[in-house]
């Protein structure tokens, strides 16, 4: 069964918790499919009344923010260990050279780090705990991981919902090319925005290391 036949069944105020939860669990450094579960959540806001897509956008952004700052929490109060603990459970995405990357990107941008990362899947999934090792003031954490937050979550939400009301009508005048064509429309701007946002944090070259004694 599909994740968009699995979520017809299942009544609306479980769909925005389940968002809410499964977003706000990624975020927080447990790799989950929470851009799926959005993207399926958000089709089908488009084709029955019952789910508000102002909801479920404010329960997707509510549940990157808070996975995001429990995260960020955790992280600071676990600091390089946690990394590695990490690493021996989830070693396909915790892996000694996704977590240079992201660190590397870190140092290089910042809170533009927390804020592109929503839409790098790598970056979604490291940004809170990462952020809390690193010790990046709570403050700066706090803007990016809110505008980011919304904007990936409000902003997939909109545009998947559109498309969706989009490729519903075509349906009914034309027949199923209208619908390939808009899904095809809506998951092209999707993914020239997180290309966009992967390109910032990987644009510039990595610094190379000072020698051991430099400086001495």
């Amino acid at each position: 069964m599909h994740v968009q036949e699995w979520l017809e069944t299942v009544p609306a105020v479980a769909i925005y918790a389940l968002v809410g939860v499964v977003i706000g669990l990624e975020s927080l450094g447990i790799p989950l499919p929470g851009e799926i579960i959005l993207v399926s959540s958000a089709l089908l806001a488009s084709q029955h009344g019952d789910i508000d897509p102002l909801v479920l956008g404010a329960c997707a952004s509510a549940g990157a923010i808070i996975g995001d700052s429990i995260g960020y929490a955790i992280g600071r109060k676990g600091g390089r260990p946690l990394l590695a603990r990490l690493g021996g459970k989830f070693p396909k995405h915790f892996s000694e050279a996704h977590i240079a990357t992201a660190e590397r990107s870190f140092e290089k941008w910042g809170m533009w780090a927390v804020f592109f990362g929503r839409f790098v899947a790598l970056l979604r999934i490291f940004a809170g705990p990462l952020a809390g090792v690193l010790r990046m003031p709570y403050w700066k954490f706090l803007i990016a991981n809110v505008f980011g937050g919304i904007l990936w979550a409000g902003g997939t939400t909109a545009v998947i919902y559109y498309v969706g009301v989009v490729a519903e009508a075509w349906l009914k005048r034309f027949s199923w090319v209208g619908l390939v064509l808009a899904v095809l429309i809506g998951l092209t701007s999707v993914l020239i925005m997180k290309r966009k946002a992967k390109k910032v944090t990987e644009s510039r070259p990595v610094a190379e290391p000072e020698p051991v004694g430099a400086g001495e």
